[in-house]
């Protein structure tokens, strides 16, 4: 029987083959499936990006990635070895590290930003005003899931009923924003997402500042500020919020040579892997890359970011 693993090798074998002129043959490079997210967020366009700048480059690595709901799912997919690669949200890395499970990371790659929005017309202007409205935190498995149940927490909105959760796509949750089906949308990605960007009416942006403290001293110092800039969803004003890093991880299986050349590629080829909602929020840099809360750096990776350093 061929598994969907064996076709998503074989498509990358085409690809490869049959679109790079110059690279080493096939053969003779490692496949590594991606873990990547859903179409239209950020973790999906780097890593096809990515995957496109490795052919290129004629690294000794093959990328093919994979959709998927976002962190949680890449994460118990890298783990159970059903990918090689993944990226995460940090927090989400972090707390499956803490609780036992084994994996290396190749490096921190971007800045992830959480996003609150309702519509412009919405008489929501703060989280507090949340209780009872109804909330999309994002696809069942994704990293909007799992901290925007840490977010609600510390907003002391995490009690049943306090507001009604929708588990949607980020291109559903806009929609559905539009339509009113919901009234309250919060996600993770660059700036601006394009699902939240050319929904065709004005957004309002929730301050989320207010939360970083408490986030911080209840799950640890990985939250940062940032802030999103007038105009950006069609909002007059700056809004501040949270940021959160994100990690390239490894499994088990990646060798020191396939890490290496992933570090290569990180470091040499970065301004080949920023989609246009991530500019100036990438971590893209030999010492930015190399911050990874905790979560042990590759051994590939380590002696090729020492030979980066010199």
């Amino acid at each position: 029987m061929i598994t969907r693993r064996d076709l998503l090798r074989s498509v990358a074998l085409l690809a490869v083959g049959g679109v790079v002129a110059g690279c080493a043959p096939t053969g003779q490079r490692e496949e590594l499936i991606l873990a990547a997210g859903e179409e239209g967020g950020f973790f999906w366009e780097f890593a096809e990006l990515t995957a496109a700048a490795a052919d290129r480059a004629g690294l000794p690595v093959a990328i093919v990635p994979e959709r998927t709901p976002g962190s949680v799912t890449n994460l118990a997919a890298l783990v159970a070895g059903n990918a090689e690669l993944a990226l995460t949200l940090t927090d989400v890395a972090v707390r499956a590290y803490d609780e036992g499970a084994r994996f290396t990371a190749i490096g921190r790659v971007y800045e992830n930003y959480m996003q609150l929005a309702v519509r412009a017309d919405s008489p929501i202007r703060e989280i507090a005003q949340l209780r009872g409205a109804r909330i999309s935190l994002g696809a069942p498995g994704s990293g909007a899931e799992f901290t925007g149940e840490r977010i609600l927490d510390v907003a002391g909105l995490a009690d049943p009923g306090a507001v009604i959760r929708v588990h949607l796509s980020m291109a559903d949750a806009g929609r559905a924003l539009v339509d009113g089906k919901i009234d309250a949308v919060l996600w993770a990605g660059g700036v601006p997402t394009p699902s939240f960007a050319n929904l065709g009416v004005p957004l309002r942006l929730i301050d989320l500042s207010v939360l970083l403290e408490p986030l911080r001293a209840r799950f640890g110092p990985r939250y940062e500020p940032v802030l999103i800039q007038p105009g950006t969803y069609g909002q007059p004003d700056a809004v501040a919020t949270i940021g959160l890093g994100n990690l390239l991880l490894a499994g088990a299986s990646v060798s020191d040579e396939a890490a290496a050349a992933l570090v290569d590629l990180l470091v040499d080829h970065a301004s080949e892997l920023v989609p246009a909602q991530a500019t100036g929020s990438q971590f893209l840099d030999r010492q930015s890359l190399i911050v990874t809360a905790g979560v042990p750096l590759h051994p590939g990776a380590v002696a090729a970011y020492r030979r980066h350093h010199g």
